[in-house]
């Protein structure tokens, strides 16, 4: 079996200390506010270990201002007194009379519910059942792998489970035994053939690296286009309404120190970014490279400085991002250590609007001959 068909494994296969709540016990909540206060739903934040920044007030602020999006995150206060927070970005369509509710909205990252010492699956459930309740068009949550065990424990019968594969480093062991136990040979030779080869890597903050990546991006997407068979103008419109660049800017504006955009260098010219977000756990959001300067193994480099200083700053665990079912995607993680892990989506729609979707975009495929 090679590295990358290996199976998923847990992260976090037992329940959270939640200090109180006991697995296997229902969870009453009592309250509900939306919008989330946000120095509660900062304090919150700040002590749940697998939390992530795309969770926190100041990722909701980017999105909602890049997006056009409206914050309806919602805190929750239980019978024994525990608080809870789910982020929640809406959207509204036809003059207000369709409305999507979800944590978090499609490339806007991962959501998922905010807990002390982190979620039980009793609270997760009781906020899906809450959710579940709600008369609303559409509703759906992420969360993300790093509580996937507890979520897929919690699943309701009345949510649509869409399957998501990721992948996550611990770094438990520290760097040196990251780099020395979890890196394949061929990244660790990559990143000494990188340095010889003369590749610098800098590190950007609060945006400031932001044009640079783009660059990139939109570099990139020739190459994307012409790999997928999709015509230019689509590849850029897709771009722009998935990942604007104002959106970049946007989280850097409001997560400051927290955002940082990772540039390679060969001889001053930008030949591969990362755009990595730091904090109880990091998050390497979005990358991108220039393909015709593969030779000099930028990307070995880049990944491993950002692993390096994600150990440095104390995060828990390094979330890669999902990798959906590209074997490519996935053993690239695995040379860093990173394993697979699967966790759910959950969707509440009051029409089939997903298999519409789904229908719709796979004949938009069929007919330009698009390939995955």
């Amino acid at each position: 079996m090679s590295d990358h068909e290996r199976e998923p494994q847990d992260l976090a296969s037992t329940e959270p200390d939640t200090g109180k709540q006991h697995p296997g016990d229902p969870v009453q909540i009592v309250e509900v506010v939306s919008p989330a206060p946000r120095l509660a739903w900062e304090a919150i934040l700040r002590s749940d270990p697998f939390a992530l920044e795309s969770q926190s007030p100041a990722w909701a602020e980017a999105m909602a201002v890049a997006g056009e999006f409206q914050d309806v995150s919602r805190l929750y206060e239980t019978a024994d007194g525990r608080r809870l927070v789910l982020p929640l970005l809406r959207r509204s369509l036809a003059g207000g009379m369709a409305v999507l509710d979800r944590s978090n909205p499609p490339h806007c990252g991962v959501g998922g519910l905010l807990a002390p010492g982190g979620a039980s699956t009793g609270e997760i459930a009781a906020v899906l059942d809450d959710l579940s309740r709600r008369r609303m068009l559409v509703q759906s949550v992420s969360p993300g792998p790093l509580l996937g065990p507890s979520w897929a424990a919690a699943a309701p019968a009345r949510a649509t489970t869409v399957p998501h594969r990721a992948h996550v480093l611990d770094l438990a062991g520290g760097w040196e035994e990251i780099w020395s136990k979890h890196f394949g040979r061929t990244s660790r030779r990559g990143v000494r053939y990188a340095e010889r080869a003369g590749v610098t890597v800098e590190c950007h903050t609060a945006g400031s690296g932001v044009p640079e990546y783009y660059q990139l991006v939109e570099c990139a997407v020739v190459r994307w286009a012409q790999k997928q068979h999709e015509p230019l103008w689509l590849a850029r419109r897709r771009l722009h309404r998935r990942d604007p660049r104002a959106k970049f800017e946007a989280m850097g504006r409001f997560l400051g120190e927290r955002f940082r955009v990772y540039v390679a260098y060969v001889e001053d010219r930008p030949v591969a970014g990362s755009v990595v977000v730091l904090g109880a756990n990091c998050y390497d959001y979005r990358a991108a490279m220039d393909e015709s300067m593969s030779k000099f193994r930028a990307n070995d480099l880049l990944q491993s400085r950002t692993i390096e200083d994600a150990c440095r700053a104390g995060c828990r665990y390094y979330y890669l991002g999902d990798s959906g079912w590209s074997a490519a995607a996935g053993a690239f993680k695995e040379r860093f250590g990173g394993q697979p892990q699967n966790y759910p989506e959950y969707r509440f729609e009051r029409l089939p609007l997903s298999q519409t979707e789904y229908l719709i975009k796979s004949g938009v495929k069929k007919v330009i001959g698009f390939k995955d």
